[in-house]
């Protein structure tokens, strides 16, 4: 008998929100260099602002209850509760058509928060500008050790492992053939069920594609070469976070889960760091759309467990790595993302039948800019959509 789901709310104690409160106003603040800025990492003035509205101003419990607005649910899945949002969608007056069942893959530093933005605009087109025959039925779950999914007790599961689960998921729901779509580390989920399970994806899209490997014996073209080398320079420049996660998590982890204020500067660089803001970070976020993200993290106490999928994917064998997608796979390469593949080497790594290259964007499109991504998804999975559909 599949699992089955169950309906699913969070809420934080008032101690819990006691206690956050009480540690920002015991921030013990690092000295920085006379206008440092971000050029070493987080801002400390920046920091200082921030913490001092998550500390006096800032209303979890209204966030809690607008994210409890999108259904919810939990479901055992290889012996791990996995939390993850599902809507259907809405079909217009006398349509014959159904919504095509669509799973979204976050990445890190997040969670299903990633499409809180887009999943109206997703499973309710009709009712924003779009054609309601490009509904979809979403399905967005956190990942083990990340949001509000179990952590994995033993060792950390990589992305194939992930993909496993997320087949299981969708077979549970009763979605026999679907579309897949991710980025960052939801980006190699999403080829991986795609690789792993073609009969069952129809087509996958993908906001990057991920860090290039060159292994032995490739041959690249000199455009690829410079793709190559680019990551190489972006790694060593902008890469140390990635080291730390995949060598010594739980160093890093003592400290994040301990400190509020340090969970915030390690996740906001990066919000800053690889959105399409030039700099102005709450030009794409408020101060609550940043702090709900930070909370989530402090209250489920995942930062360490999501850390540790880094190492997990660091241990994925070569052989994997280069494997060539054949599902009809398409990309959406936003200005503001950390790397920019060339046409070769999407053509190498996947059947490549569309690439797009959005206005305005960066790594965290979906939250970002919703209205856009959405259309994205619209646009590439019309052709897939009556091959994925469910009787």
């Amino acid at each position: 008998m599949p699992p089955i789901p169950t309906p699913f709310s969070a809420q934080v104690t008032a101690e819990e929100l006691t206690d956050l409160r009480a540690r920002l106003r015991a921030t013990r603040w690092p000295d920085a260099p006379e206008d440092a800025g971000w050029s070493l990492g987080s801002d400390v003035d920046y920091l200082r602002q921030l913490v001092e509205y998550w500390a006096e101003e800032f209303d979890w419990t209204a966030q809690e209850a607008a994210l409890a607005r999108i259904p919810r649910f939990r479901i055992e899945l290889g012996g791990l509760g996995i939390h993850f949002a599902h809507v259907q969608g809405v079909r217009a007056a006398g349509s014959t058509s159904k919504a095509m069942p669509l799973i979204l893959s976050h990445g890190w530093p997040d969670s299903f928060w990633r499409y809180s933005k887009v999943i109206p605009l997703l499973t309710d087109p009709g009712s924003h500008g779009a054609d309601p025959d490009d509904a979809f039925d979403v399905v967005v779950p956190d990942m083990p050790g990340f949001g509000y999914s179990d952590k994995p007790v033993g060792a950390p599961l990589n992305s194939i492992d992930v993909a496993g689960l997320w087949a299981e998921l969708m077979d549970a729901l009763g979605y026999d053939r679907f579309g897949a779509a991710g980025g960052d580390i939801g980006s190699h989920v999403s080829r991986y069920l795609a690789l792993d399970f073609p009969h069952r994806v129809s087509a996958v899209h993908r906001t990057d594609a991920g860090i290039p490997v060159a292994l032995p014996g490739l041959e690249l073209t000199p455009a690829e070469q410079r793709f190559v080398d680019e990551a190489a320079a972006w790694n060593l420049s902008e890469g140390a976070y990635a080291a730390m996660h995949r060598t010594k998590p739980q160093t890093a982890a003592v400290g994040l889960t301990d400190s509020p204020v340090g969970l915030a500067a390690w996740i906001v660089e990066k919000l800053r760091s690889w959105s399409d803001c030039h700099g102005d970070l709450e030009s794409s976020y408020s101060k609550d759309e940043i702090l709900t993200l930070v909370s989530m993290y402090w209250f489920t106490g995942t930062i360490g467990s999501s850390m540790r999928m880094y190492s997990a994917n660091a241990a994925i064998p070569s052989a994997q790595l280069a494997r060539r997608v054949e599902v009809p796979s398409g990309f959406a390469l936003f200005p503001g993302d950390i790397l920019h593949p060339t046409r070769e080497w999407l053509d190498r790594t996947a059947n490549t039948v569309h690439v797009s290259e959005p206005a305005r964007g960066g790594h965290f499109a979906p939250f970002e800019e919703p209205e856009l991504y959405a259309q994205e998804l619209r646009d590439f999975f019309r052709p897939f959509r009556r091959t994925a559909l469910v009787e």
